[in-house]
């Protein structure tokens, strides 16, 4: 044992700390029956308090024969049940007890916690009966019962006292009598040798002693499965250091450490939290304890423990050289090097330096090396793209430097304050008495509100706290004190206003509540950190790679990791902040749904004083019925909804992120930096809870040419076209229009019925029919309402954002298909929303540009599909007075526009030709639009690319043809010979379907066969396309979609011969892989490596204080995988990210060789007129390059190198050599030779 272990074995004496075993034995002479009573029969369950993520069943029994240390342990215990006693006795409680521990808790009380399991009667299980208040205690208690009971305690404690300072001297002569040499083969005391002589002259042991002394409730019981009990502590103790409260976090982590059964849990970094706080406040002598903890644990020190500890050093100015070496040795003998230290650790605030410091002390030359790209490798499609930059034209954004970083502090400013309020495009109507009416009243009651969750908030907070005095389990009060009170209230007051007329889920509702919370607590992190700072520097330095006026070479992510090495001093900008567990933010968010809906009221009477005044409460928690399973659901009550509905309130307040950018995006430098300037987005978005992506991303080293597509993808430029956006409004103000996609007011729906259900007039059936009315008609209400509030939020940011220059940041999906990050206006949303952005820079249309505007126009029109460019050319200039007719009287002329498959859009071209066709030079003349270029059915094509499919590759234009073929209308052509063969020969459908098969009806199921859709999918979407066609008999619906569903699957099998043989390989090998026990993984061609989170479902019921939320998750990784889902979801995500790879292909030579504007939208490219001829070429290009790569070969190669080991266990032989064979015989290809594809 070192000198510092017996140190601190002798101080901890003093208190009863973890050490406290340690001490001399006494006997539990005098025991009283109560505590005998406690101590030998099974502990009572009673309520948990919230996120209590470990179901407690246990009883204490004890051993007859014990040593000294046990005898201590259980004589301190009872201590604890006396002190306990005394005070339930003189206060009116409910006992709470455990592992022969007590403590207390206001009643009544609800319980909280989770439960998980499959089996449906666990549900019943979790409940728990909670006592009234003063159940548990007997009814004789007199005042002078306590005092015998305090006597009896105080002599207890001065025996016990005695014995601990006897023993204290005792251990004290002996250090100086005897000192300790360690031995040669000790490990674990040679990690903390080095804080030995520290710790002898280190006398502020003290505070770990107050903070022991503390009773920490010990809870035993199986946690629940998924791996979030470890997520939650770590995350419970981060809240419990970030709001000061060090003594609880102390506490709770010795509470941990004690029992085994929880202990297990507990990894190294859970130790580093306190390791870091000491190493700030506290003392080395503090840290050398938690190095003992971590050895007791039988955990190893990694480079955050050995961080803390040289960071205390270098805080101490007196520390000695000789401690800081053993340090330092001993995390080389760990395997670690000074290096890692500064290149792995986050560091915050000034812990770099003061590392730095304590290193540079015994080697005062040391310089970090910092090589954050030296692992670096590039996949071989991208080599040439990095290694040959000779000839690379990096595009330039046409501002200055200087505004540029006025920019950046806009866009910080409005991430700080993580909400932002913009006027509503509503504000333009006319305000009617009744309005300015309604709207004082809804001022007024947001006053009353507030004031009202305020005290609600803080009384709240004070049970809580009083409450978890002793009890250090988790629970939801520091995650309430981690931003001030009036930032929850804000919080709350902002889901009242966005609340849906119909409700919302509370599943959903307090997810939104719990995320809120967590962004604003992230920001408040790197504020407090001292991030921000480094952060502005840093980007002011980065937009000389971007403006106009400088001169740089390099692309963005490699510039910032530039600046990181230039600007290694202070807080570590990525991997600060620690995420929370799915549940916890789901807990937080109940408690304050539970607050809302528990102190919001109104009068009844505010808008018909003939009422009744009483105070009803605005919100209601509900069930109702989704797919056959009962959910809860928070209702508004109508007359806070006909207010805000006649307020037609002027102002929505959004989160920052639902924003654009103001600025260009943060380059992606790792998973988890990138896009936002504070608010917290990871690269690879994912379900809540899902982890095995992030375990993924981290391990993989060649991310560079992923992270820089999403880069070139995010730093295109965007404004409004601020004609078009003037014409929607008003249209979307006046009464809207269905056809035109823009939807119109409630005012414009169905009329409710009106019937009272007892009204003898009506008979049952005509009942049955007006209820059937009624429900139509409030669904349809709901739906209008939905999607009105939907364009209301894209039009008022696009006005708000009509006089700006703002960016889309980008992440990914799971298959690495690109998204931009703001949720509700993007150029991947609707036609109206496409309409109105056009890129901010502007190029001349050149000599081809006007040509490809008139093209991308009658594309959007749905018309001439089947024609060549050439001819959709000529067809545009036959047209040219209606185009000219559209763009000038767009409401009031021929509005030939409106009849397009894509009406604003199409308008928006118009007025583009008409711009361009009027100025002096069309060549010269400056054009904003985007032109897109759609692929021709891409999954197929990347079918018949893989399966060298001649015959389907002609069918989807891969091979020239003077006509584009267009593979909708040759199925559809296909299932016509079909249905006339079957009509020959009498077959009733195939006759009654005659005249009714075109290009629209078999396109979606054509489409999305490539992606998984079954034939009952496909059968919807074909029942779907026949209810449209008015003149078809709606009788035959059902069986002519059985009918047409099977011949599109004939059809397509006899045109893709190759594509089925591979879809089927695909499939079977992930069967055999998720029945092996395994989720089927792989890596994308650009380095990308891909896993299905698909497992067996496990319910996971979290107990709020409003209802037991059953969580169905399906993405455990600790579940056996979904074997359907495995085999089901494999050939379509192996061709999206295919598809997502040859669009990443796309991006990096486009900016490398053009340096021309490029956006996707999945499989449609975007660009300038001018630069479309060029896309074009790159776009097909890069298609060849990544099928001239043996794709399906290296997937069997890599499929069979995770899949089946060389040495395999003789029960499951027989499975593993199918699943060899399979993926070792991959499918036969075709003759076609992808080198030259259609233009």
């Amino acid at each position: 044992m070192s000198l510092l272990r017996v140190c601190a074995f002798a101080k901890c004496l003093n208190g009863r700390s973890l050490f406290q075993r340690c001490a001399a034995g006494v006997s539990f002479v005098g025991c009283c029956q109560l505590c005998a009573s406690i101590r030998n029969t099974a502990v009572r369950r009673i309520s948990e308090t919230p996120l209590q993520l470990q179901r407690r069943n246990v009883s204490v029994v004890i051993a007859k024969t014990e040593d000294p240390k046990r005898r201590v342990l259980e004589q301190s215990q009872l201590l604890d049940v006396l002190e306990a006693r005394i005070q339930q006795l003189q206060s009116d409680v409910v006992l709470d007890v455990q592992h022969a521990n007590v403590q207390f808790v206001k009643a009544p009380s609800s319980g909280r916690g989770v439960s998980s399991g499959r089996d449906p009667k666990s549900k019943s299980v979790d409940k728990t009966d909670i006592p009234k208040s003063g159940q548990t205690v007997a009814k004789g208690a007199s005042k002078s019962q306590s005092s015998r009971w305090m006597e009896k305690l105080s002599q207890e404690k001065k025996n016990k006292l005695k014995k601990q300072q006897h023993l204290q001297h005792d251990i004290q002569k002996n250090v100086k009598e005897k000192p300790i040499a360690q031995s040669k083969g000790s490990k674990g005391d040679s990690r903390n040798q080095f804080l030995s002589k520290e710790s002898q002259t280190q006398t502020e042991l003290t505070e770990v002693e107050e903070l022991d002394s503390s009773k920490c409730l010990q809870q035993d019981g199986k946690p629940p499965a998924g791996g979030d009990i470890l997520h939650s502590i770590h995350s419970y103790l981060e809240a419990c250091v970030f709001v000061g409260n060090l003594e609880r976090a102390h506490s709770f982590l010795l509470s941990q450490h004690r029992v085994r059964s929880r202990r297990k849990h507990l990894n190294t970094n859970v130790y580093n939290i306190m390791m870091r706080v000491w190493a700030k406040k506290g003392t080395l002598n503090q840290i050398g304890s938690l190095f003992i903890l971590l050895e007791e644990a039988g955990l190893k020190p990694n480079l955050g423990s050995y961080c803390a500890a040289l960071e205390r050093m270098g805080r101490n100015p007196n520390c000695s050289p000789r401690v800081i070496s053993r340090c330092l040795n001993q995390m080389e003998e760990d395997g670690m090097s000074i290096d890692d230290l500064f290149s792995r650790c986050v560091f915050r605030q000034d812990e770099r330096d003061m590392v730095l410091m304590a290193v540079r002390i015994v080697e005062p030359d040391y310089q970090p090396s910092l090589n954050l790209n030296a692992t670096q490798c590039s996949p071989p499609l991208v080599q040439d793209f990095y290694t040959q930059r000779a000839d690379h034209h990096y595009p330039k954004l046409d501002f200055t430097q200087e505004e540029l970083q006025e920019r950046f502090q806009r866009q910080l400013s409005m991430e700080q304050a993580c909400t932002i309020t913009i006027d509503s495009v509503e504000a333009a109507k006319p305000v009617t008495e009744n309005m300015v009416k309604m709207r004082e009243l809804l001022a007024e009651q947001h006053a009353q509100w507030k004031k009202i969750l305020l005290q609600a908030l803080k009384e709240s907070k004070m049970i809580l706290a009083n409450s978890s005095i002793k009890d250090y389990r988790l629970n939801l009060y520091p995650y309430l004190c981690l931003l001030e009170d009036r930032e929850y209230v804000d919080i709350m007051m902002q889901s009242v206003a966005n609340m849906p007329l119909s409700g919302e889920s509370l599943k959903v509702l307090a997810s939104d509540l719990g995320n809120r919370v967590y962004t604003k607590y992230c920001v408040q992190q790197k504020l407090r950190n001292q991030v921000v700072e480094k952060l502005s520097s840093m980007y002011n330095e980065f937009t000389k790679l971007l403006a106009k006026d400088t001169e740089y070479t390099v692309i963005p992510r490699e510039q910032w990791w530039e600046l990181e090495k230039e600007h290694s001093s202070g807080p570590t900008l990525q991997g600060g902040e620690t995420s929370w567990p799915y549940i916890v933010t789901l807990d937080l968010g109940t408690y304050l749904v539970d607050m809302m809906v528990k102190n919001l009221k109104i009068n009844s009477d505010i808008l018909n004083p003939s009422y009744e005044r009483k105070l009803i409460p605005i919100l209601y928690h509900m069930y109702t019925f989704r797919n056959t399973r009962q959910v809860g659901f928070i209702k508004p009550h109508p007359i806070l909804n006909q207010m805000q509905q006649e307020a037609m309130e002027t102002r929505l307040t959004f989160d920052s992120y639902v924003m654009p950018m103001l600025c260009p995006p943060l380059p992606w430098t790792s998973v988890k930096f990138g896009a936002y300037l504070l608010t917290p987005t990871k690269l690879m978005r994912t379900v809540d809870g899902a982890t095995q992506h992030d375990v993924l991303l981290e391990k993989c080293q060649n991310l560079q040419a992923v992270m820089d597509s999403i880069n070139l993808l995010g730093n295109c430029a965007w404004k409004i076209n601020k004609p078009l956006l003037d014409i929607i409004i008003s249209i979307f103000n006046d009464r809207g229009s269905e056809k035109l996609d823009i939807p119109p007011p409630l005012s414009e729906g169905p009329k409710i019925p009106q019937f009272s259900p007892h009204d003898p007039t009506y008979t049952a059936s005509e009942k049955a029919h007006m209820k059937r009315e009624v429900i139509n008609a409030k669904k349809k209400c709901s739906e209008m309402h939905s999607l009105r509030m939907d364009a209301l939020y894209k039009l008022s940011i696009a006005n708000h954002m009509r006089d700006e220059i703002f960016w889309f940041p980008h992440n990914m999906d799971f298959r690495g298909r690109t998204y931009p990050c703001p949720p509700y206006f993007n150029h991947l949303g609707s036609d109206v929303t496409r309409a109105i952005l056009v890129f901010a820079e502007g190029k001349p249309l050149g000599p081809k540009g006007l040509d490809w505007l008139k093209i991308h126009l009658v594309n959007l029109t749905g018309l001439k599909k089947k024609n060549s460019l050439q001819g959709r050319l000529e067809y545009a200039n036959t047209i040219v007075e209606d185009i000219l007719d559209s763009a000038d009287n767009p409401l009031n002329g021929k509005k030939w526009w409106m009849n397009a498959d894509e009406p604003w859009q199409a308008l928006a071209c118009c007025m583009e030709i008409a711009n361009a066709v009027r100025s002096p030079d069309p060549t010269q003349f400056i054009s904003h639009f985007p032109v897109h270029q759609d692929g021709s059915c891409n999954g197929l094509q990347h079918y018949a690319a893989l399966g060298r499919d001649v015959i389907g590759a002609t069918s989807v234009n891969l091979v020239p043809c003077d006509v584009p073929q267009d593979v909708y209308s040759g199925v559809a052509q296909q299932v016509e010979e079909f249905r006339a063969k079957d009509a020959n020969d009498g077959l009733k459908i195939a006759q009654v379907l005659n005249g009714f098969i075109s290009r629209k009806v078999v396109k979606q199921t054509v489409m999305t066969v490539v992606y998984g859709v079954t034939r009952y999918g496909g059968r919807l979407q074909i029942e779907k396309r026949l209810k449209e066609i008015d003149e078809f008999p709606k009788e035959y619906v059902w069986e002519a979609s059985h009918y047409l569903v099977r011949q599109v699957f004939s059809a397509l099998k006899e045109m893709f011969t190759g594509t089925r043989e591979i879809q089927d390989w695909l499939t079977e090998s992930a069967r055999l892989i998720s029945k092996s026990g395994h989720t089927v993984e792989w890596v994308t061609p650009l380095g990308l490596p891909v896993i299905q989170p698909y497992h067996r479902t496990r319910n996971q019921v979290l107990k709020s204080t409003m209802q037991l939320i059953n969580l169905q998750i399906n993405y455990d990784s600790k579940e056996r995988p979904d074997t359907v889902k495995q085999k089901n979801a494999f050939p379509p995500n192996f061709i999206h990210s295919l598809d997502s790879t040859h669009m990443m292909l796309t991006a990096l030579h486009c900016y490398r060789y053009a340096g021309l504007t490029f956006v996707s939208v999945h499989d449609c490219f975007w660009t300038h007129a001018l630069t479309v001829d060029t896309m074009n070429k790159i776009c097909r290009e890069q298609f060849v390059a990544l099928h001239s790569q043996p794709i399906l070969k290296d997937l069997s190669n890599f499929l069979l190198q995770k899949y089946c080991p060389s040495s395999s266990n003789n029960k499951k032989y027989q499975e593993y050599r199918r699943l060899f064979l399979l993926l070792a015989k991959v499918p036969q290809t075709g003759q076609f030779v992808c080198s030259i594809l259609a233009p």
